[in-house]
C-alpha cells in the first residue's frame, strides 16, 4: 500500500470541515439546489464517470432506454449522490427523535419493525441507493440498537470526522476488519447488523444475477444470517422530492424458515436479496450510483466478450 501524504490528508480535512461551516449556514433545501449544479458540474466535466454510468445503465437495461434517456439518467445519478453528500453533513442537525417526521417519511416498515422487535438479531442490508446513510441513521434515532459495517476512508482525519457524523444518534460503526470477530455477537445479543450489499465482492465472491448480469456478490452475508439463524431484511431511503424528503421502507423481509431445506440456501439467499435491492432501484433507478462497479469482477469460464464494462 502507497504511504499516504498526510499533509495532503489535513488540508483535505480542512477544505471539507471548511465546506460543512459554510453549508451550514444556509437552508438545507438551499444547499441542495447549489448540490444539484455540483452534480451537473461533475457529469459535465468528469469525461469517464459519466461514460462509466451511461455504460452501466446501457447494461441493466438495454434497448428500454434510449441515448438521450440514459444520459438524462446518468446525470440525474451523479447530481443525486452531490446532494447526498450535503446531507450526510446536515443530516445530525436537522433529525432528531422530534423533527425527524418533517423529513422521513416511513412506507411499508411494519415487517423490519416487528423483526428489530423480536429478541433474535437482525441483519438490515440496503444498496448505493437514495440516501443510504440514512436508513441505519433513522432507526438508530427510533432507538433501535443497530451497528453499521463500513469500510474506513483511507484519510484518517476525514474518517475521524464522518465517523463522529454518522455516530451522532446512537448508530455505532464496525469495520469490514472486525466483522468476523464481532459481528456474530451483535446479531446474539438481538440487535441490528447492517450492510451496503451491492460492492463488488472479487473473484471469491458468489456471482448472482444483477439486472440480468452476474455480479460477485459477499458470502459473508448470507453465512451471517444461516449460521446465527437470522432474518435479512431489505430497505432503502428514496428521495420523494428535490428538497430533504425521503421514505423509508422495507420491501423485503426473509426469514429462517425461507431458506432451510433448500439444496443451496447460500446461493439462494444471496440471489433473493440481491433481487430485493434490484426491486427498489427498478422504482427510481436514477437515484442509484451508476459510477458504482458493481459488475467489475467476472466468474471464471465466461468469455472475455460476454460483457464490455467501463473503465
Amino acid at each position: 500500500m502507497a504511504r499516504r501524504n498526510r499533509k495532503l490528508d489535513w488540508l483535505v480535512y480542512i477544505l471539507v470541515r471548511w465546506a460543512a461551516m459554510i453549508f451550514g449556514m444556509f437552508p438545507i433545501d438551499a444547499n441542495l439546489r447549489t448540490a444539484r449544479w455540483m452534480g451537473s458540474l461533475w457529469y459535465r466535466v468528469m469525461g469517464r464517470h459519466r461514460r462509466r454510468a451511461e455504460s452501466h445503465l446501457r447494461l441493466a437495461f438495454g434497448d428500454q432506454l434510449t441515448d438521450a434517456q440514459s444520459a438524462r439518467m446518468a446525470r440525474h445519478s451523479m447530481e443525486q449522490m452531490a446532494m447526498m453528500a450535503i446531507e450526510v453533513l446536515m443530516a445530525p442537525r436537522l433529525i432528531n427523535e422530534w423533527t425527524w417526521p418533517r423529513y422521513v417519511r416511513l412506507g411499508r416498515m411494519q415487517d423490519v419493525i416487528d423483526v428489530c422487535l423480536s429478541d433474535r438479531g437482525v441483519i438490515l442490508l440496503t444498496a448505493h441507493y437514495g440516501n443510504w446513510e440514512l436508513v441505519g441513521f433513522m432507526l438508530a434515532t427510533l432507538g433501535f440498537p443497530i451497528t453499521a459495517v463500513m469500510r474506513p476512508l483511507d484519510n484518517p482525519y476525514l474518517n475521524a470526522y464522518l465517523m463522529d457524523v454518522r455516530a451522532r444518534r446512537g448508530l455505532r460503526l464496525l469495520f469490514k476488519k472486525g466483522v468476523s470477530r464481532s459481528a456474530g455477537e451483535i446479531l446474539d445479543a438481538g440487535e441490528v447488523l447492517g450492510f451496503i450489499a451491492d460492492q463488488n465482492a472479487g473473484h471469491k465472491g458468489l456471482f448472482v444475477d444483477f439486472f440480468g448480469l452476474k455480479a460477485s456478490t459477499y458470502k459473508s452475508i448470507g453465512l451471517l444470517a444461516i449460521t446465527h439463524d437470522v432474518p435479512i431484511a431489505v430497505g432503502c431511503a428514496r428521495r420523494t422530492s428535490k428538497r430533504f424528503r425521503y421514505e423509508i421502507e422495507c420491501n423485503r423481509v426473509i426469514r429462517p424458515e425461507d431458506w432451510r431445506g433448500r439444496d443451496d440456501p447460500l446461493t439462494w439467499l444471496t440471489q433473493e436479496f440481491t433481487h430485493a435491492i434490484e426491486e427498489f432501484i427498478r422504482t427510481a433507478p436514477d437515484q442509484y450510483l451508476w459510477i458504482h462497479r458493481r459488475w467489475k469482477s467476472r466468474p471464471r469460464g465466461e468469455p472475455a466478450d460476454a460483457v464490455t464494462l467501463p473503465p
